[in-house]
């Protein structure tokens, strides 16, 4: 076996590239043992993500980069494509690697620096650490890290660190469930310090110039037997992750598994202003708060939170915001009035369930429609029902439905949801406080203000107003009246985008079918608009995308 001894700007991007491929190919493994903060089970494809976009960004160098480059470029890359949480802590550890990295060749001393610098950044980013966690794991190995350098002394090669920090984080890992109660009833170690101990065993791997060894087996079993065999040995240099378990670290498990807790929304983005600010700021507003900083103005910020509203607003008044990202978390109901039922016509799939996360019943279009629809009502038992046709119901049937609720002794509300994105605005606003005519009222408001344009695939040739269009261009359309035409959708949707906001503007929604576009292709909208961008996936949408501004 070669032994590498010091890693240089290759060596990196070797390293870089063997761990997001490690992280990509055990992302489902990881995602299954996603318990904590919240069951979302995502925290392997949030890594993988991160880390895809750090070797991104480091690839835009050229091959005469610097270690020091590529490892900036690595830190840059995995801030601003960090995903959740836990894609949020592996960029302050990148980040921890470029403070680190000063020659072109770096020996062992590099990696404990490194790790040591993470620690720091992470303890800095998460502001409510948690042991049992990925900080734990992470710290484990920067002790052990440390104390090869108190012990053996300079110079070090890089196995001489990377072999102990490896081992260490193995053992933290397998601790995790005895640290974390709720690991402990799902039977899984912590998902965030799985990634962890796999970047570690990407860079022995490198280090010791051999082939990825993940086991077929899950990464659980690995660390478990790594830590049965390697406990004692490790006991005399390496603090046990339970006996550093003692500081000042309230946890409150009431809101630790899906039954308790009581913030349904993801909102992450990327950040440009005064961060201490805005952290003073969002913490009263969620939990999960964790902050990214590339520098003292440039962060990726990530909380959980009810008022993702208030979250977006604070951070708009205080700074520059891009790429701004909201999903719903699972295991979160919304509390709604009992008296009052909200019922939209959306097609099945991935829009249904956006709708079913707000608490909407659903009803999908089509000959039974109208049925469907009374019976959700009728079963329902609610005094008030709001329904949101989104374009997909007739005159007719709008009118069938209004006389049949009548024998119901139900007071029913028709908004003018013209479209699937105005159904979403009209449902951004909705206050179940409020009495039925003032909520209503507000709905159809923020519906009504919505200019809204729908981009399809032209099924045969035709001649418009706008020009000629061929089978197959994608054809614009907003108020009945053909828009524009283009010959592939993301121009279609910039485009449209661009000459509905003339008349002004600050938020954009766009609803797409994933089998025309792609959430990464449309998130370039952000920067090219100016303005806040929101996108959604919508299989069944009939179209390329629905586009709304308000």
């Amino acid at each position: 076996m070669s032994v590498t001894p010091l890693i240089d700007a290759a060596g990196l991007r070797a390293w870089a590239q063997r761990a997001s491929a490690e992280l990509e190919r055990r992302r489902v493994e990881i995602n299954s043992l996603n318990v904590f903060p919240v069951p979302d089970s995502d925290t392997g494809s949030n890594m993988a993500h991160t880390m895809r976009s750090a070797c991104e960004q480091a690839a835009l160098l050229g091959d005469d980069a610097s270690a020091v480059d590529v490892a900036e470029a690595l830190a840059v890359g995995a801030v601003r494509g960090a995903r959740g949480n836990s894609g949020v802590v592996l960029s302050q550890v990148m980040r921890g690697i470029a403070q680190s990295v000063k020659d072109d060749a770096s020996d062992g001393e590099m990696v404990a620096d490194a790790l040591a610098h993470a620690v720091k950044f992470v303890d800095q980013a998460i502001a409510d650490p948690v042991e049992g966690t990925v900080i734990t794991v992470l710290r484990a190995a920067s002790v052990a890290a440390q104390q090869a350098v108190e012990d053996i002394g300079r110079p070090l090669s890089l196995l001489d660190v990377a072999a102990p920090a490896t081992s260490a984080a193995r053992v933290a890992l397998a601790n995790t469930p005895s640290q974390l109660p709720v690991l402990r009833e799902a039977g899984v170690v912590d998902a965030g310090g799985t990634g962890v101990v796999i970047l570690l065993e990407a860079l022995l791997e490198e280090v010791e110039d051999s082939p990825a060894t993940a086991p077929d087996g899950d990464v659980q079993e690995s660390a478990v037997s790594s830590a049965e065999s390697s406990t004692e040995a490790s006991a005399e240099s390496t603090p046990a992750p339970a006996e550093r378990a003692d500081r000042d670290v309230h946890v409150d498990m009431a809101h630790a598994g899906p039954s308790g807790r009581e913030h349904s929304l993801e909102v992450l983005f990327g950040f440009q202003g005064d961060i201490a600010e805005l952290e003073t700021e969002l913490r009263p507003l969620g939990d999960s708060l964790v902050i990214a900083r590339l520098s003292d103005t440039e962060a990726t910020v990530h909380i959980h939170s009810l008022d993702a509203g208030a979250v977006i607003e604070t951070a708009y008044r205080l700074g520059k915001v891009q790429n701004l990202r909201l999903e719903v978390l699972p295991g979160a109901p919304v509390v709604r009035n009992p008296d009052r039922l909200i019922v939209a016509v959306t097609p099945p799939g991935s829009l249904t369930e956006l709708y079913k996360e707000a608490g909407v019943v659903t009803v999908a279009p089509g000959d039974e429609v109208i049925s469907d629809m009374l019976s959700v009502i009728r079963r329902s038992g609610s005094n008030e029902i709001i329904v949101l046709p989104n374009g997909l119901l007739s005159n007719r049937n709008l009118a069938a439905v209004e006389k049949a609720t009548r024998a119901l002794e139900q007071t029913i509300t028709l908004l003018p949801t013209v479209r699937l994105v105005s159904g979403i605005a009209a449902l951004s606003v909705h206050d179940p406080n409020q009495p039925l005519a003032t909520a209503a009222f507000s709905m159809s408001e923020a519906a009504g203000e919505m200019r809204t344009a729908v981009a399809h695939r032209a099924k045969k040739g035709a001649l418009t107003l706008s020009g000629a269009v061929a089978k197959g261009d994608v054809v614009v359309t907003a108020r009945g009246e053909t828009l524009l035409i283009a010959e592939d959708p993301l121009d279609a949707v910039k485009r449209a985008c661009k000459r509905l906001l003339e008349h002004g503007g600050e938020q954009v929604t766009v609803l797409f079918d994933p089998a025309e576009l792609s959430e990464e292709e449309l998130r370039t909208l952000n920067t090219e608009l100016g303005v806040q961008v929101m996108v959604y996936p919508a299989d069944g949408l009939q179209a390329c995308a629905e586009i709304g501004v308000e």
